[in-house]
C-alpha cells in the first residue's frame, strides 16, 4: 500500500502506484503519474506533466517537472518522462519540455547529485552520473553511461556521447564524442576514457580499436572528414566504431577537439 505523510498535499487526480512513499510537506499536483516502489522524501514538489517510473528515489527539496526556464514558454501543456530506478538527490530541478519537443526525457538508472539541473527538452540516456551542481541547458542530449563532474555546464543543443567522461568545472560548448575523456574551460579532449571503458567491460581488442580511431581523429593532423574516411577504410567496423562515426557525422555543433 502507498504510504503518505499526513502533511503531504496530493491531488486526488494524481495516479500513485503501489508501495510509493511520500514524505512530509511534499506537494503532488494533478496530472502526475508515479510508478510503484518510488520513494519521495520531504519538501519535494512534483508538478503537472510528470510521468515518473518505478523504484525511483527523490530527495528533499527537489522540483520535478518545473516550468521551463525559457521566455518563449507561455504555459502550454508539456511533459517530463522519467524512467525507472533513478536517484535524484537534494534540490535537483528537472524541467518539463516546451512546445518545440513537448517533453523532457530521463532514462533509467541515473544518479543526479545535489543541486544539479536538467533543462527543458533534454534527452538523458541510461546509467549516467551527474555530480553536484551540474547544469544542463535546454535541448541537451546525453547518451548512456556518461559521467559529468561537479559544476560542469553544458550549452544548449550540445550532445555528449556514450561513455564520455567530463571533468569538474568544464564548460561544454561543442559536442563531446563517445568514449572520450574531456576537461577544461574551454573544454578540450584529453584522451580515451580508459578507466570508464574497462569498468564497463570493454575488452582489450575493442579498446585498442577505439584508441586507433581517436588517434586518427585527434592526433594525426587530419581534419575530421579525412579521419573518418581513414577509420572507415582501415579499422574493423565494430559497433563502437560505427557509433562513433555516426555521432560525429550527425554532429551539428561540431565536436570538441
Amino acid at each position: 500500500m502507498p504510504e503518505f505523510h499526513p502533511t503531504a498535499i496530493i491531488s486526488p487526480e494524481a495516479k500513485i502506484g503501489k508501495d510509493v512513499e511520500i514524505g512530509p510537506f511534499t506537494v503532488i499536483e494533478s496530472d502526475v503519474i508515479i510508478g510503484e516502489g518510488t520513494k519521495i522524501y520531504n519538501n519535494v514538489t512534483i508538478k503537472s506533466g510528470a510521468r515518473i517510473g518505478k523504484r525511483n528515489t527523490i530527495y528533499q527539496g527537489s522540483v520535478i517537472a518545473a516550468f521551463p526556464q525559457d521566455l518563449k514558454f507561455t504555459g502550454e501543456y508539456t511533459e517530463l518522462h522519467i524512467g525507472d530506478e533513478n536517484i535524484i538527490r537534494e534540490f535537483v530541478t528537472i524541467s518539463r519540455g516546451t512546445a518545440e519537443k513537448n517533453k523532457t526525457v530521463v532514462g533509467n538508472g541515473s544518479l543526479f547529485m545535489a543541486n544539479s539541473h536538467v533543462g527543458h527538452d533534454c534527452i538523458i540516456g541510461n546509467n549516467c552520473i551527474f555530480a553536484n551542481s551540474v547544469a544542463l541547458a535546454g535541448h541537451v542530449e546525453i547518451e548512456d553511461f556518461v559521467r559529468l563532474g561537479g559544476l560542469v555546464g553544458v550549452h544548449q543543443f550540445v550532445k555528449i556521447g556514450a561513455h564520455a567522461m567530463i571533468g569538474a568545472h568544464s564548460m561544454v560548448v561543442k559536442d563531446a564524442a563517445p568514449f572520450g575523456l574531456y576537461s577544461g574551460n574551454p573544454m578540450t579532449y584529453e584522451g580515451l576514457n580508459l578507466v570508464g571503458l574497462k569498468r564497463a567491460g570493454f575488452d582489450d581488442e575493442k579498446i585498442e580499436t577505439l584508441k586507433h580511431s581517436f588517434k586518427l581523429i585527434f592526433n594525426s593532423g587530419l581534419n575530421v572528414t579525412q579521419a573518418i574516411e581513414k577509420i572507415k577504410a582501415e579499422l574493423k567496423q565494430t559497433e563502437e566504431i560505427k557509433h562513433l562515426i555516426r555521432f560525429i557525422e550527425l554532429s551539428s555543433r561540431g565536436i570538441t577537439k
